[in-house]
């Protein structure tokens, strides 16, 4: 799969999406500085959400319309309030989009219907994005595939039937380059319910890339996913946490964002392959193997002992397995402390 200039596939250096949602807290300049300072810490992309509250919801502040649960980051609001505070305005688009291109980093956004989707059609985006919460709009997603550009899914909520016919649509309606990110919709999400072992089922259900949408706190799941075999890594990003905002609990300061960069490419070197036996950096360790030395003196035709023959560090010597095949064996010549024992230093 490939994103703009990004080659995403296992064993590359994982796709690195720092979400900004609604973190520009209401600024264009804040939005800019996310920007710089995503692309900064070594982030492959920037993505941003397009829609309005009117988009959303209805301007009700009743009922299932009201967030009541305590525990929710937005308790107290309603859903229009929050959209309404969140969202990023259409006119501010360009700007970020060209603020991308300056800095070297993809640009890209989660459309939230079909206008938006026409919207961002007219800015030249790389890709998509579909938002947990939007994985049933099948007519969404085939709208987004029908612009023949990489469609990336989130599985939040969804079953395995859900996943399955928002794929089906993905394809259907002409996406050749399919994501599906890994989800847990919670926020914070705990380690716990991240369930990563679900990657490598994703991956072979549907055939395609697999990644993790994170709203865990820190970074250790995120690498952890790329460990058991995601691509694409997705995290909230903010300037600041203490700035607060809608998305700030959960997000990364640029010092974590650039640290996530970091370990996940780790990581991701680190899976490797199956691999027995020294590696080529491992070849010069293998002196300070133990193996079977002399360990005092010798004279030629002199049985070998416990006491003249050991097995010791370094390893130039013969492998230790050999040391009650060697006991009692005599010597071909002197030898002194600190040969290495040899074949052709015992009798036959």
């Amino acid at each position: 799969m490939k994103i703009g200039s990004c080659d995403i596939a296992a064993g590359r250096t994982p796709f690195v999406i720092a979400e900004m949602s609604g973190n520009h807290n209401g600024s264009l300049e804040r939005a800019l500085q996310l920007v710089d300072a995503a692309a900064a810490a070594g982030a492959h992309a920037v993505k941003i959400q397009t829609y309005t509250a009117d988009t959303m919801t209805l301007d009700i502040e009743t009922g299932e319309f009201l967030i009541s649960d305590k525990a929710s980051l937005w308790s107290g609001k309603s859903l229009y309030q929050l959209y309404r505070e969140a969202h990023t305005p259409w006119d501010w688009h360009p700007r970020i989009f060209e603020r991308c291109r300056q800095r070297g980093i993809l640009g890209f956004s989660t459309p939230f219907d079909e206008t938006a989707v026409d919207f961002l059609e007219g800015l030249g985006v790389p890709c998509y994005k579909i938002a947990s919460f939007e994985n049933v709009d099948l007519n969404l997603i085939r709208k987004v595939a029908s612009t023949g550009k990489p469609v990336i899914i989130s599985s939040g909520l969804a079953t395995l039937v859900e996943i399955g016919e928002a794929a089906a649509a993905a394809r259907q309606g002409g996406c050749r380059d399919l994501a599906i990110l890994k989800c847990t919709s919670s926020y914070p999400a705990e380690p716990a319910s991240a369930n990563l072992a679900t990657i490598a089922n994703l991956r072979d259900a549907f055939r395609c890339e697999v990644g993790l949408s994170d709203h865990t706190m820190g970074i250790g799941v995120s690498v952890a996913a790329v460990a058991l075999g995601a691509t694409i890594v997705e995290k909230h990003f903010t300037l600041s946490r203490t700035d607060g905002g809608v998305d700030s609990a959960f997000s990364l300061e640029p010092a974590e964002l650039s640290r996530l960069v970091i370990e996940c490419s780790a990581a991701a070197a680190a899976v490797g392959s199956v691999v027995y036996g020294p590696t080529e950096p491992e070849v010069a360790s293998l002196q300070f193997r133990r193996s079977l030395y002399i360990a005092r003196d010798v004279r030629a035709g002199e049985p070998l002992t416990r006491e003249n023959l050991r097995a010791i560090r370094p390893g130039r010597g013969l492998p230790p397995k050999y040391l009650e095949t060697l006991l009692g064996r005599r010597t071909t010549r002197d030898a002194v402390s600190g040969t290495p024992a040899s074949w052709d230093l015992i009798a036959s």
